[in-house]
This record gives C-alpha cells, sequence and structure tokens, in this order.
C-alpha cells in the first residue's frame, strides 16, 4: 500500500493531503529509469575503457608471456642461423674442396619457399608482424637444411670413391724424369718455335729419345688413341680419368692402347715421338678439368719431394721456347 502524502499549507497553516494523478506517477517512473539506464550505461563504458576484468588481466598476461617466448624463439633461430652459415662455409671450403667437388650455389641455398599467399593467414592480428617475421625464419631455416642434408648425402658418396678418385687423378709425371732435366718447356705463355710469337703453351713438353716409354698418369679409360688431323699434335692419346679430369699425351712415336681400353697409373701407353707440330723429339703433356689446361706441375705430388716441387716451381717462371 502506497503511503499518503501530505504538504503543510502556508496560507491556511494546515497539512493538505497530495493527490498524484497516474500521469505524473508514470513520468515519476520514467524518469527515474532512464537516469538509471544513463548512470548503469556510464559505469559500463567506464568500467570497459579503464578497469580490467580478472580474465582480460590475465589474458594480457598471457599475450606478454607469448611475446617474450617468441623474441626468444628469433634470438635462438639467430644462433641456430649462425651454426648453419658456419656448416655452408665448411661444407663448400673444406669438405667439397678436399674431394674435388664444386661449391653449392648461393642461389640455392638461399632458394625461398615459394607461395605469395603462404603467410596470409597471419595477417589481421596485433603481432602478426612478429609471428610471420619467426615463420620466415623458420622456413628459411628448413630450405637452407634440405639443401645442407643433400650436399652432405653427396659429400658422403665422395669420401666413399675418394680412393677411386685419388688413383684417377693425374699424380705422376707421364716419362721418368727423377733428376728433372728432361723438361724442355713449361706451361703458361711461351714463344712458339715456329711462328716467332708468345702463344699460350696449354701443357709441358718433355724432351726424351724416341722410343722412350709414357705412363698414364692416373687410373682412366682411353677417350682418343690416334692420329690428330690438322690439331699439330701427331699421334696422340686423351685418358678420360673421370671427376671432370683428361691428359692429353702428343707427338707420340707408338700408341699401345686402344679407345675405350682401361689404363691404370703408370701403364706403358706409349712411345716418344716428333710427330706433328713438333720441333724434336719430345712428349707434350696436358691436364685438362672441366675441359680447361691446368699447370700439370700441380699434378705430379706423387713424384717429387718439397725441394723438386719448388725447383719446378722455378724453373717454370723463367721464359723459354715451345717445343711444338
Amino acid at each position: 500500500m502506497s503511503k499518503v502524502k501530505y504538504k503543510f499549507n502556508k496560507r491556511s497553516l494546515t497539512f493538505d493531503r497530495v493527490q498524484t494523478t497516474f500521469r505524473k506517477r508514470l513520468w515519476y517512473f520514467f524518469t527515474h529509469l532512464s537516469t538509471g539506464v544513463v548512470f548503469a550505461a556510464v559505469v559500463l563504458v567506464l568500467a570497459f575503457n579503464f578497469l580490467e576484468s580478472p580474465k582480460e588481466k590475465a589474458q594480457k598476461r598471457e599475450i606478454e608471456q607469448m611475446k617474450l617466448q617468441f623474441r626468444i624463439l628469433n634470438d635462438q633461430i639467430d644462433r641456430v642461423t649462425k651454426v648453419m652459415s658456419d656448416l655452408q662455409d665448411r661444407d663448400d671450403n673444406i669438405y667439397r674442396v678436399i674431394f674435388e667437388a664444386e661449391p653449392i650455389p648461393g642461389s640455392i641455398r638461399e632458394a625461398g619457399i615459394g607461395g605469395v599467399d603462404r603467410y596470409e593467414r597471419l595477417k589481421g592480428y596485433k603481432n602478426s608482424d612478429l609471428i610471420i617475421e619467426t615463420e620466415k625464419k623458420m622456413d628459411k631455416i628448413l630450405g637452407e637444411l634440405y639443401v645442407q642434408s643433400k650436399s652432405f648425402d653427396e659429400v658422403f658418396d665422395l669420401a666413399k670413391n675418394k680412393e677411386r678418385m685419388l688413383v684417377s687423378i693425374p699424380a705422376i709425371q707421364p716419362i721418368s724424369n727423377k733428376d728433372l732435366r728432361r723438361i724442355g718447356s713449361y706451361f703458361g705463355t711461351r714463344m712458339d718455335p715456329f711462328y716467332k710469337v708468345r702463344k699460350f703453351h696449354e701443357g709441358m713438353d718433355f724432351s726424351a729419345p724416341i722410343g722412350t716409354e709414357v705412363y698414364a698418369t692416373g687410373n682412366g679409360s682411353i677417350e682418343m688413341a690416334g692420329h690428330d688431323d690438322g690439331g699439330g699434335y701427331g699421334n696422340e692419346i686423351v685418358i678420360d680419368h673421370g671427376y671432370n679430369y683428361k691428359t692429353v699425351y702428343a707427338h707420340l712415336s707408338r700408341i699401345f692402347v686402344k679407345p675405350g681400353q682401361k689404363v691404370l697409373r703408370g701403364q706403358i701407353i706409349g712411345n716418344v715421338g716428333n710427330t706433328g707440330k713438333s720441333t724434336s723429339p719430345h712428349l707434350h703433356y696436358e691436364v685438362r678439368k672441366n675441359g680447361v689446361p691446368l699447370n700439370p706441375i700441380y699434378f705430379f705430388f706423387n713424384d717429387l719431394s718439397a725441394e723438386q716441387y719448388q725447383m719446378m716451381l722455378d724453373l717454370s717462371s723463367r721464359p723459354s721456347q715451345t717445343m711444338d
């Protein structure tokens, strides 16, 4: 039951009963209701913008912990990247050099993982940059690890074949020359005896009597054995040693091998002669890798002492005339 309200009348000095209409009551109700709604809205806005719930605080702590973990993970990835770089450097400059293998090109080692939308799913978040950066680093390392793994597989196969490679690569002089007196001309730019101009001499000339035995300088297969038509080498032999190495023996008087025949290091393959473009009996000898002539001196390591090797290097630096 509602309370009866009275109002003091100053004129009559009495209390008059207050008559409240339904409209006024309805007005009072909506006034109080709207005031309450506005107050509640203000409280909610303040609460959502300036106050944090326990759940929000817990979520923020988790986010900060995840950021810290991502930073730690990035630091660890950077350390792994340095270790990976060291492995790649050793692989290219030590392991692959030892086994006569070409280094892996940087374009292959650093090849990215395809897909323009690969990281699209990670975009649109507050910490997207951090997550995408970490993902890219991981993808890069995984790609490099795959390439390095394949490289080590190749190096392992090379190691297993190292013994065969060592007996195949040229390592001795092609004729008996213990006193080093039979070398008539060295590798490099020399005077041509026919044209009297300086030309690049792609091998070494060993002066020896006709009939002197010529040896295969490494195991291999005879690629060519016969007369060189028009090239000036006369009777010549070309041995394919594998591993991109070949040797050439020119101006021979006799040939004892046939194309396709297997030969061993030290095996007699022919005799010194004076055939082709030659000024006197001698053997013209070349070492080629990937078709490029190399200085044969570097491939006499089974024949020479350190002193003999140095002596040969000193002699090769002196000007001379070729014999072919």
